[in-house]
């Protein structure tokens, strides 16, 4: 199976490449860190593919996937998991280039990449797109209004999105739950390290993407 992953230098997304590439899948992986992408490049060689990519930058997105596609099959698994957080502040302190950065990366990065993906995945007539959702795309709190409305925002884009797929195809917003990440402790501090890290979460939250199914599409999902 090919995956391709988005923000996989970090966090989540390099716990998910780590695990996918174990089971013997290949994976196409971005990320914005240059250095961070050399280095994961090194850990997990050829077949797999890993490239210094801005997703909220569409240009960027568009060569990276058109270079893939032009000597490969369409991925059978999409997963937009690049994503920022803006610093705890209420609303009216956030400054309007975080929140449009914020937007640009969580929001229009993920369309981007359905953009430049899906259409050869129509053309095959198979393929999941998985968008990463958050508990805050389902319910709110204070101090992280713009995340909120990022992932609010992805929810109703999978939906939408899910209306649209032809036959063979699916897409599904998913909440990772509580994970030990950066953007954890940057809203929690040291709290966030009482829960599980990004590998702990991964051996659940593989086997769980791997057995999702086109009957699945439009579904509000939690990794468990």
């Amino acid at each position: 199976m090919i995956i391709a992953i988005t923000g996989v230098t970090r966090g989540i997304g390099r716990a998910m490449t780590e695990g996918f590439a174990q089971k013997g899948h290949t994976v196409w992986g971005c990320g914005r860190s240059t250095t961070a992408i050399d280095k994961l490049g090194e850990s997990l060689s050829y077949p797999h593919v890993f490239e210094s990519v801005d997703v909220s930058d569409e240009k960027q997105v568009e060569e990276w996937a058109k270079t893939l596609l032009a000597s490969n099959e369409a991925p059978d698994l999409l997963i937009n998991n690049a994503g920022i957080i803006n610093r705890n502040a209420p609303l009216w302190d956030v400054p309007p280039a975080e929140f449009k950065e914020l937007l640009a990366v969580n929001v229009a990065g993920t369309a981007n990449t359905i953009r430049a993906f899906v259409p050869a995945m129509i053309t095959r007539g198979s393929g999941l797109i998985v968008n990463i959702s958050s508990g805050w795309g389902r319910s709110t709190s204070p101090e992280v209004a713009p995340y909120c409305a990022s992932k609010w925002a992805i929810e109703g884009l999978t939906q939408a999105l899910s209306q649209e797929l032809p036959p063979g195809l699916a897409t599904v917003a998913v909440n990772p739950g509580i994970i030990d990440t950066e953007i954890l402790h940057s809203c929690w501090g040291d709290a966030a390290s009482s829960y599980p890290s990004p590998r702990q979460w991964a051996v659940r939250a593989v086997p769980f993407f791997l057995e999702l199914t086109p009957e699945d599409n439009g579904k509000a999902l939690s990794v468990t």
